[in-house]
């Protein structure tokens, strides 16, 4: 896809721009959630090269970027934060290498974010540049937080306000006595530090000490945090010990009060909750996206990776491809069992037409729809996500038939030996392998340990043996939620008793019974 040709105004103080592709983009993260990249951000993510982000960009926006090198330029707390002529060097460095670049900041460009510095160094390199505008914390204020800036007889207007002036200068150039009379909300920027400061400043200036106000950190993030207060105590809620750290903005006007109506993030059931899902990396994006509606924040940690199947077990799944027309049934015990089968088809320049009359039954409802992808229907789909139910429902259909059984490497059989008591003629094969990840991420299992995390997920028996190794013989003081009454044995035996268990035993079912635990009654206490 071709690049629109660039057209930029050259403004009167001078410079050139040539005209053409931009070679830099200077990107709007938006406010915290990933979610809210424009799809413009996103497309000059994908073809980029280079990304410099700063600490107010989330870093999970990073994923579009794809092979791209990205260099953090500072995180408040945690990272030296490069200066602006640092970041300004390293545009023109990267830009006049050839590179495609993106500078990923938080909320919107335009709104403090020094962007002016950075266009001024490109247009005086002659370095064609974009600007891609992006959500600020002002505007998501109203629908992540409830407080919308603006609001027909409360306030018919809104001021952005920096609470961080440029360092050195002789005076403000902010004209407190009209901000303190402004006829509408005041949104205040970067004044944590300088919270005394401009509260006083408004004061001084005639602003009611009562006038009702809200700090909002995080704003859009699964740990937004909101406080309400009155003007005269800003200052005393963003001391060091209140351990309020930015990304923090102010907002000062009546406008405050409509928070507790209007809000609904943080009326999410798993609202501020950090839960850890350990399905392999393929897999764990529903249950991830499941949880986060629901308003967890989620860490991923695979405790399974899937591979593809050995030399082995490959001949016995092609022994038994090319035995499909004398089989009777082929039974699919996942997802990853379906992929695995119909890659392998796909190898031998097979398709669907290899089934032939075979019937095909499918463990649950996403194996099906996994089977249907490759346009084949599926027979028998049991009326509850559990192998013995597959079993219980195939058990009258297969005395006396030959039955392909397509697996991992690995896991309960003893629903398949019940086919073959059944009078079955069972062939189990290995469509591909569950891998064990014996090392989690950095500091992942003393979070398990310390109760860091409020849910730790599996998804299956394999998945608890591996966290319970990565533990090291420690007790985890972290709630855990499992998929089925098998895996919660496999927990229990490890002394481990799971909090919640799916039922249906499916990932929503999952999810749901880590809501239902999370809101116990107190009448059940």
């Amino acid at each position: 896809m071709r690049e629109a040709p660039l057209t930029v105004t050259v403004p009167r103080t001078g410079g050139r721009v040539r005209p053409g592709p931009a070679r830099v983009h200077l990107v709007g993260a938006g406010p915290g959630d990933p979610g809210l990249l424009t799809l413009r951000g996103a497309e000059v993510l994908r073809r980029a090269e280079v990304v410099l982000y700063d600490g107010l960009s989330n870093p999970a926006i990073l994923t579009h970027a794809g092979a791209a090198e990205c260099v953090c330029v500072g995180k408040h707390g945690q990272t030296r934060i490069w200066t602006q002529a640092e970041i300004n060097a390293e545009l023109l460095s990267r830009a006049r290498a050839g590179a495609r670049v993106v500078r990923l900041k938080g909320g919107d460009p335009a709104v403090f974010a020094r962007t002016s510095e950075e266009v001024d160094a490109l247009r005086n390199a002659d370095i064609a540049f974009e600007i891609v505008p992006g959500i600020t914390a002002a505007l998501a204020a109203g629908s992540y937080a409830g407080i919308p800036v603006t609001h027909r007889g409360i306030a018919s207007a809104v001021a952005l306000v920096t609470g961080h002036e440029k360092p050195g200068k002789p005076a403000s150039d902010l004209d407190w006595n009209a901000l303190a009379r402004f006829p509408g909300t005041l949104v205040v920027y970067m004044g944590v530090t300088t919270a005394r400061q401009w509260t006083q400043a408004l004061l001084d200036n005639g602003k009611p000490p009562e006038t009702p106000c809200a700090i909002l950190r995080r704003c859009s993030m699964p740990d937004q945090m909101r406080v309400h207060c009155r003007l005269d105590e800003v200052a005393d809620q963003l001391t060091p010990a209140s351990k309020i750290r930015p990304p923090v903005i102010t907002i000062v006007g009546p406008v405050t009060q409509l928070a507790d109506a209007m809000s609904w993030l943080d009326r999410r059931p798993l609202f501020g909750m950090r839960v850890l899902v350990t399905r392999p990396k393929s897999q764990c994006e529903s249950l991830a996206e499941s949880l986060r509606e629901r308003g967890a924040d989620v860490v991923e940690a695979p405790a399974i990776e899937i591979g593809a199947a050995d030399e082995f077990h490959l001949e016995r799944l092609d022994a038994a491809i090319t035995e499909l027309p004398q089989t009777d049934w082929v039974v699919f015990g996942s997802v990853n069992a379906v992929d695995h089968f119909i890659h392998r088809l796909r190898q031998r320049n097979l398709d669907a037409r290899a089934f032939g009359g075979t019937r095909i039954a499918a463990i649950g409802k996403r194996t099906a729809d996994r089977m249907s992808d490759s346009f084949l229907s599926v027979d028998l789909v049991p009326k509850a996500y559990a192998a013995e139910t597959l079993a219980d429902e195939m058990v009258p259909l297969v005395k006396g038939k030959r039955v392909l059984v397509v697996r991992a490497d690995r896991g309960e059989s003893s629903w398949v030996d019940r086919l073959s008591a059944a009078g079955a003629d069972v062939k189990s094969v290995a469509a591909y392998r569950n891998i064990d990840v014996t090392e989690p991420p950095e500091g992942i299992a003393n979070q398990i340990v310390t109760g860091d995390f409020d849910w730790v997920t599996a998804t299956s028996s394999a998945s608890v043996r591996n966290i319970i190794r990565w533990l090291d013989g420690r007790r985890p003081q972290t709630r855990l939620a499992v998929i089925s009454p098998v895996t919660a044995a496999a927990a229990e035996a490890a002394g481990w008793k799971p909090d919640a268990v799916g039922r249906p035993h499916t990932t929503d079912g999952l999810v749901e019974a880590m809501v239902s635990a999370t809101h116990i009654p107190d009448s059940a206490l």
